[in-house]
């Protein structure tokens, strides 16, 4: 990938305005978190460490979707998982978070189910990820893009979320509702609220 033009100058757009929204709203922490996007047989990802909030061209490192090649010891420390996501769905970006408070709620839950009407409309339920080793592992690599042919977005316990969509927008608005309607329902839950009663009918939403 060249850093020159304008596509590129709308890739790095894309980054910067993603990554720095997740930062600001509290979905990741200064080092925190990860994106990519596939083009074609090629994957572009955040450098390992990068400040999501803060990302210049330096950041955006270009590595093979199948192959090892140059890029790769630059690269985030999840490529791995992004890449085996890519071979194995048609999802062409990936976001991912590290929201507290679906994290807080992923510790003794294998699925979140949204109480709020805007969580309802986008999803019937989060699925979380129960694995010992949750970063950039063999384990994360083998059997997170499966539940991702199913589920926008995936929780991984004690870790955080990996969003998919067609480009980092869609990932974000993803990432974004899914800590929203967890903070709505641990409102609740602090404010005494039962939770089955809250649930109820959750025949409505897409996932």
């Amino acid at each position: 990938m060249k850093k020159e033009g304008e596509s590129f100058k709308r890739l790095l757009d894309e980054f910067t305005r993603t990554g720095r929204t997740l930062f600001e709203s509290g979905l990741n922490n200064s080092h925190s978190g990860n994106m990519s996007v596939r083009l074609g047989d090629r994957v572009v990802i955040t450098r390992r460490g990068a400040m999501l909030g803060e990302l210049s061209e330096n950041d955006l490192v270009d590595v093979g979707l199948t192959r090892d090649d140059s890029g790769i010891a630059l690269a985030s420390t999840e490529v791995r998982v992004h890449r085996a996501v890519y071979v194995s769905t048609s999802h062409l970006a990936i976001v991912h978070t590290h929201p507290r408070t679906a994290i807080a709620l992923s510790m003794e839950r294998d699925f979140i189910v949204p109480v709020d009407e805007e969580g309802r409309y986008y999803f019937k339920r989060i699925p979380v990820l129960d694995i010992k080793a949750s970063i950039g592992s063999d384990d994360l690599e083998r059997e997170l893009p499966a539940m991702l042919k199913d589920y926008p977005i995936v929780l991984v316990r004690g870790h955080g979320a990996f969003a998919v969509g067609g480009n980092l927008e869609e990932g974000l608005q993803v990432s974004h509702s899914l800590e929203w309607s967890c903070d709505i329902l641990m409102r609740c839950l602090t404010l005494g609220m039962k939770e089955e009663e809250l649930i109820g009918d959750n025949s409505r939403g897409g996932w």
